[in-house]
């Protein structure tokens, strides 16, 4: 029927024993006419509010029309009076069903007032986080082998452009900022070293302390550190906001892996200029040193050097050119693998960033432990 010419929706009250053929109890029966819809309905909600008397059943043979709302009307009225709805068939009788099955409370998420559990669920969570990034990550670390070992295999797909422009970035740009950082690195061990020792009498050891601690440690660790948040945060930066403009989607389409052209070179670069970067830092650091210990305990630039030979030993090259490329290794794939991960806004390059130079910087400290357990067994102390 065309909706215009439908009747209003309304309804009329009658005894529940004065139907046909029914004896319901003595209760009233609410038999609605009309067209049951948000355009016809009315004031038939304020109506069906001021109904008094106890309500038995409700007769919805007689409607011509239902839809969502009249049916959500009729089923809250039968709720609050507790009545029976009868006469519907077909979609009507569906329609109704649908509303009655919606109609259900909002179960809430309980709220844990108990402090240790809340902080219990907040340490699980970043402990499942953390394995399953540790899993993505050596999954990631996996197919930087294999991007390698097929370059290796076909060294007509190496990208010699793209690695000697990472070489440039990761390498030659950050060799005033090293420089920099390590030599007043130097400076500040000699200063300490020299104002604890002086309390001994034994000012002169200040060269073991320098030459020793920025050959074999703080050389190629602070290196890292200073290339993780340069370097490592750039290749998370890059590869995320490549991800978000689909480039990296584009290139797998036109057949060219992303592994290859993006990851590789920056993990070659930083894996063969981290040696060269970390032995930089130590030299640079020992010349801070050797001008501090000049300059405040008169030990001139020829006895500082002849001592630097005689008490670092040639297996503190080898530790410090032994760590500096896995440490490399370490920062350019969690950057790229933090890179690879953004996704769904803009927001996530700057979270995935951080994360790749957080990473990167724990895996190098707890690696550089590792290392240093494992030189101490085997002699080179």
């Amino acid at each position: 029927m065309d909706q215009s010419m439908s009747a209003a929706a309304d309804f009329s009250v009658a005894r529940d024993d004065d139907r046909d053929g029914a004896s319901g109890g003595g209760g009233q029966v609410l038999r609605f006419t009309g067209d049951l819809s948000l355009s016809r309905l009315g004031d038939l909600p304020a109506r069906l509010s001021r109904q008094d008397g106890d309500i038995a059943a409700i007769d919805l043979s007689q409607v011509e029309r239902i839809d969502t709302i009249g049916a959500w009307v009729i089923h809250r009225f039968a709720r609050e009076r507790q009545a029976r709805i009868e006469g519907l068939s077909g979609d009507g009788q569906n329609l109704l069903e649908q509303v009655q099955a919606a109609d259900q409370p909002v179960q809430m998420r309980p709220q844990s007032h108990s402090a240790f559990r809340r902080v219990l669920g907040e340490v699980g969570e970043a402990s499942a986080q953390a394995g399953r990034t540790a899993l993505g990550l050596l999954a990631f670390m996996g197919e930087t082998m294999i991007a390698f070992w097929g370059v290796m295999r076909h060294p007509s797909r190496f990208r010699f452009n793209a690695t000697v422009q990472r070489f440039e970035v990761v390498g030659v740009s950050a060799l005033g900022i090293i420089g920099l950082m390590s030599f007043l690195i130097g400076v500040v061990i000699a200063q300490q070293g020299a104002v604890q020792l002086r309390q001994f009498g034994a000012e002169a050891f200040t060269i073991n302390l320098v030459g020793r601690i920025s050959m074999r440690e703080l050389g190629v660790l602070m290196t890292a550190i200073m290339v993780a948040g340069r370097s490592g945060s750039a290749f998370a930066a890059q590869l995320g906001t490549m991800k978000l403009t689909e480039e990296i989607d584009a290139m797998r389409t036109i057949g060219v892996s992303p592994m290859e052209a993006l990851v590789l070179p920056r993990t070659i670069a930083a894996v063969m200029l981290m040696p060269l970067l970390g032995f930089y830092a130590s030299i640079t650091a020992i010349i801070g040193g050797g001008l501090l210990c000049w300059f405040a305990l008169g030990i001139p630039p020829v006895a500082f050097v002849s001592r630097i030979r005689e008490v670092v030993p040639i297996t503190d090259v080898y530790v410090g050119l032994i760590k500096a490329p896995v440490f490399g290794a370490i920062i350019a794939v969690a950057g790229c693998f933090q890179g690879m991960q953004v996704k769904g806004d803009a927001e996530q390059v700057g979270l995935k960033t951080t994360s790749a130079v957080v990473q990167a910087i724990f895996m190098v400290i707890v690696v550089d432990a590792f290392f240093a357990v494992f030189f101490e067994q085997i002699g080179w102390i």
